[in-house]
């Protein structure tokens, strides 16, 4: 690793004091953040740092490396070409160079030689992160203050003030809130825009049957001599590490990031609430905006996306249905999981409330599988680092649900294996939505279901050996098989649930016949066999 200061940088920093050493993390590429506003660059410096902890406390695919560290070494130029001082450590092809190998290590070396009066830091999407900074600063004695993070439109104080009081909370009670609290698709009665709350009905539909045709390509952005660089360092010193960096194209600076809001709002928010939830052969992105990773990494602000897409509809460029649809999952559920990661760490993570402990199947790092729906999810994983959050929950997660996998283990996968994934959104969407960890913290019921969801939300079916119409036999499919052994296994806890009255009544009456459910068992254990050996 070695530090990039030029000679002048250097020369200025040793005539004074440093007062405030302001860390910027990799996921703090905001050009806004509070910690920069009153940074004074005759007084003040910046500290960003690439460290193999960092890209190995979960096995990292390549291309969320690129991203990052594509991403930072960019905004490092933006901060260098604003005036400011910044000590920036590079990972580089030789490790014989790297000064630490934690964000911690590296740091306390460098206020030690430093010695500022004060570090400024703002609050990390990691608690991990958070805690190991604290302690590195309390062994030499450096004050830190750590300041709220305004990239977010709910405050740790606002979130606490809806929580505070209520026994259970949902994320559609959190969403009106954040509606009427931000004037987002209201209308001058302070009542829901259109007259309705929500739009989910018209944003539900199925792949319709001759599937989606013309659908508008996302851009790319071709890697310029900062992300080339990046990328043969990757290959060389991660190439064990699971996916490919070969087709990296994501946006890496704000500029970017912006190019495909706009491209965004233009060609692809119309049909975006109405298929949002469909799955394709061969179709990686859809209509979906591939924005989140911009967002997480704060290259981009919420409210920045949230005002281009009312401003389409009141264009007349998108239907409100889909308009409806985006601000539920950005003003919503994206602010609702980042209060939950804070109002529930650090006991939230230890959480197992259906004590699953199979590991992550083989086939989630390479994708070689029969299974056509975990295939086609699992290429899109392995070549893009991405999939879209019904391929996410109902193929991925679903599978490692049903099958029993540990929800802990299957947030650490889906923290490496995805370009956008942070710990403060990673943690509750694993965990609470998709695996049920939390015993209904996030979600009021597990989100499980049979291969019969998959085959009406996509094609992927009729490629498949594998009939979702069949519940036993070779030909079944294992997400019937398992769906089915997943009620039985879980019934005392679900019943606790009211909504999964409807699927646990199906299953009693299923096996009221003990030698069907007997069978079914029998089918279950071979299916985990077959996938987890």
């Amino acid at each position: 690793m070695n530090t990039d200061l030029d000679k002048k940088q250097v020369k200025t920093r040793t005539k004074q004091t440093m007062r405030n050493l302001i860390l910027i993390l990799g996921d703090q590429l905001d050009s806004q953040a509070t910690v920069l506003s009153d940074l004074d660059p005759s007084k003040d410096q910046a500290w960003m740092a690439e460290v193999m902890e960092e890209a190995e406390h979960v096995w990292s695919h390549k291309t969320r490396l690129v991203l990052f560290f594509s991403a930072m070494r960019h905004f490092r130029e933006h901060l260098l070409n604003r005036g400011i001082t910044v000590n920036y450590h590079k990972l580089t092809i030789d490790p014989v160079m790297d000064r630490g190998s934690s964000l911690s290590q590296v740091l306390g070396k460098d206020l030690r030689k430093l010695k500022p009066r004060k570090i400024i830091l703002t609050l990390p999407g990691d608690f991990r992160v958070l805690k190991a900074l604290q302690e590195e600063a309390g062994k030499t004695g450096t004050p830190l203050e750590v300041m709220q993070d305004t990239h977010f439109m709910c405050s740790s104080q606002v979130f606490s003030g809806f929580a505070r009081g209520r026994k259970l909370f949902r994320q559609e009670d959190f969403y009106r809130f954040m509606r009427r609290r931000t004037g987002m698709l209201m209308d001058e009665q302070n009542r829901p825009a259109g007259g309705r709350w929500n739009y989910d009905q018209d944003n539900r539909k199925s792949l319709p049957r001759k599937g989606l045709r013309d659908i508008p390509g996302t851009p790319g952005f071709s890697p310029d001599r900062i992300t080339k660089g990046v990328i043969s360092m990757v290959k060389s010193r991660f190439t064990p590490h699971p996916g490919s960096c070969r087709d990296f194209d994501l946006p890496v600076t704000r500029e970017q990031a912006l190019k495909l809001l706009e491209d965004f709002t233009r060609k692809r928010l119309n049909d975006f609430g109405t298929f949002q939830d469909v799955m394709q052969t061969e179709e990686k992105f859809l209509f979906h905006s591939r924005l989140s990773s911009s967002l997480n990494l704060k290259l981009i602000h919420p409210r920045e996306c949230l005002e281009a897409v009312l401003n389409a509809h009141d264009k007349g460029l998108a239907q409100l249905n889909s308009v409806e649809g985006y601000v539920r999952q950005v003003l919503g559920w994206r602010e609702y999981i980042r209060g939950i990661y804070w109002w529930h760490m650090p006991g939230y993570q230890k959480l197992n409330f259906l004590n699953h402990e199979l590991p992550v199947p083989g086939f989630f790092w390479d994708g070689n599988t029969d299974m056509v729906c975990v295939r086609e999810a699992m290429d899109g994983v392995l070549s893009h680092a991405y999939a879209h959050h019904i391929q996410r929950l109902m193929v991925l997660g679903l599978f490692a649900l049903l099958s029993g996998v540990h929800p802990h283990g299957f947030h650490q996968w889906h923290m490496g294996m995805y370009c956008d994934a942070v710990d403060w959104v990673s943690l509750p969407n694993t965990m609470g939505m998709s695996q049920y960890a939390d015993g209904g913290i996030v979600g009021s019921k597990p989100y499980c279901a049979s291969g019969k969801y998959i085959q009406r939300m996509s094609n992927y079916c009729q490629q498949c050996f594998y009939e979702p119409e069949h519940t036993a036999g070779s030909t079944a499919c294992p997400f019937n098989i398992l769906y089915w052994d997943f009620l039985d296994r879980h019934s005392e806890k679900l019943k606790t649930s009211w909504q999964m009255n409807l699927q646990l009544g199906n299953m009693r009456r299923r096996f009221q016949d003990r030698h069907l459910r007997q069978k079914n068992r029998i089918a279950a254990r071979e299916v985990l066999t077959r996938y987890f050996n």
